[in-house]
């Protein structure tokens, strides 16, 4: 539990690392490798923590020197279910290892998968792939068996939808399975992006088209890479909404234009004012409040290069504080509203409907999925109690504590916001921020006495 002390303007600076929705399945493209790999800018995150466990007890040297990652699969071996299995609902990442240790191992096991509680997130589409590519998936109460008894070879493979996790499913198996490989409908977000450029400094042969297509060469063998992560833009945009709502001004360390254009388009339309440094080294962006009235407006979520569906929740919290009625449509995830309702409680003005309020319908349309949300601001919010329910509603619900009146108290921040967020403590108080930890039950007692 953290408890926040609302109504301080954030100000200063914090720096923003690798892409946790990058380094992660950089970690894993390692395992493809003959020789070692160097990944550098790697967050201090317990994502990062638990694909470090999940390569060691297949016998990955993995070591992490500052914010630089070692990962020697010199030795890659079989694991047994039970050692895989102390990862299992931690983390959505083991799926991923399937095509690399199917290449290097012939096998491969897929625990019982975590992650976040925002709607479906099936792995058919992964399994359904794999299972073209030549594998044979067997499933069992203990979690699902993968083999390649004649390898894998290339495939034609279109995605219902432009899945993150599916493009990267086919890429890590593609670029070593006999032939070529033709994915349609791919995702192109920049995290696909830096992760096409790892494989192919490992000697992948990658072309990415036009209109979402992704043909992919495979090779008899790839080495390692030395590479550094892009930087987070999710963090970035949370950082950035939060000197919004605070009516601060944060410089956001490492955050480049390029890879937000769209974030930085919504956040001066909210009335939010921004300024780019380009310097190499020590550049970023800087958001702040400038101090007249936030403007609502009409948003939806979309694939990229889209708005962000991890970039809604922060920026909600930001509306919140406009002048008016604005509206969020979410078309990647069905159930991504479930943290309005703490909101709520602490006196916004938030609505949900089923309908499709933005500008096209989407999948979710008439499916009875509180899918769209009205705002109607400014709403003053205070204090309350508040539990997390998933990574990103989690630090949009700390961007609320902050903004409210009042000393809030925040329940889960260990279980979620540590996956996704470095030093998140640490940097709201280099901010400003007035949080505190509860002095534990033995402490308490002993200053009663």
């Amino acid at each position: 539990m953290l408890i926040i002390h609302g109504g301080t303007p954030l100000e200063g600076e914090v720096l923003v690392r690798g892409a946790k929705n990058l380094v992660s399945k950089a970690m894993v493209a390692a395992l493809l490798g003959t020789s070692p790999s160097v990944l550098r800018s790697v967050p201090a995150i317990r994502d990062v923590e638990v694909v470090t466990g999940l390569l060691r007890v297949h016998g990955v040297d993995v070591e992490l020197d500052g914010d630089t990652l070692y990962m020697d699969p010199t030795s890659v071996e079989s694991a047994g279910v039970e050692e895989i299995n102390v990862h299992a609902g931690t983390s959505r990442i083991p799926i991923l290892l399937c095509g690399p240790l199917l290449h290097r191992l012939g096998r491969a096991f897929i625990p019982d998968l975590g992650g976040c509680n925002i709607g479906g997130r099936p792995i058919d589409f992964h399994l359904d792939a794999l299972r073209k590519f030549g594998a044979v998936v067997e499933k069992s109460a203990d979690g699902t068996h993968l083999s390649a008894p004649n390898g894998l070879h290339g495939i034609r493979y279109e995605l219902e939808y432009p899945s993150v996790g599916a493009t990267e499913q086919v890429l890590l198996t593609a670029v070593m399975a006999k032939g070529t490989t033709e994915l349609r409908n791919a995702a192109i977000e920049p995290e696909i992006i830096d992760l096409i450029c790892i494989l192919q400094k490992m000697g992948a042969i990658i072309k990415v088209h036009t209109n979402r297509v992704i043909e992919i060469v495979g090779v008899d063998e790839l080495k390692g890479y030395s590479h550094r992560a892009l930087p987070d833009r999710i963090e970035a945009a949370s950082w950035a909404s939060a000197a919004l709502a605070t009516q601060g001004s944060v410089f956001v360390r490492g955050a480049q234009q390029a890879d937000m254009m769209t974030f930085l388009n919504v956040f001066r339309s909210i009335g939010g004012a921004y300024e780019v440094d380009d310097d190499p080294v020590e550049g970023g962006i800087r958001f702040w409040h400038p101090g007249t009235p936030l403007k609502p407006v009409a948003l939806e979520t979309d694939v990229h290069p889209g708005l962000m569906t991890d970039w809604q929740q922060p920026i909600v919290v930001a509306l919140t504080q406009a002048d008016g009625l604005s509206i969020m449509h979410e078309t990647v995830y069905e159930n991504r509203f479930g943290y309005t309702s703490e909101l709520r409680r602490m006196g916004a003005n938030i609505e949900l409907y089923s309908d499709c309020l933005g500008g096209t319908p989407c999948r979710w349309g008439r499916r009875n999925f509180l899918h769209s949300a009205v705002i109607a601001g400014p709403s003053k919010l205070h204090a309350a109690d508040l539990q997390i329910p998933d990574l990103r509603a989690g630090f949009s619900h700390l961007i609320a504590a902050m903004a409210a009146e009042g000393t809030s108290r925040v329940y889960g921040v260990d279980r979620y916001i540590t996956r996704g967020y470095e030093n998140f403590e640490a940097k709201l108080l280099g901010l400003g921020a007035k949080i505190e930890r509860p002095a534990p039950a033995s402490a308490q007692l002993a200053s009663r006495d």
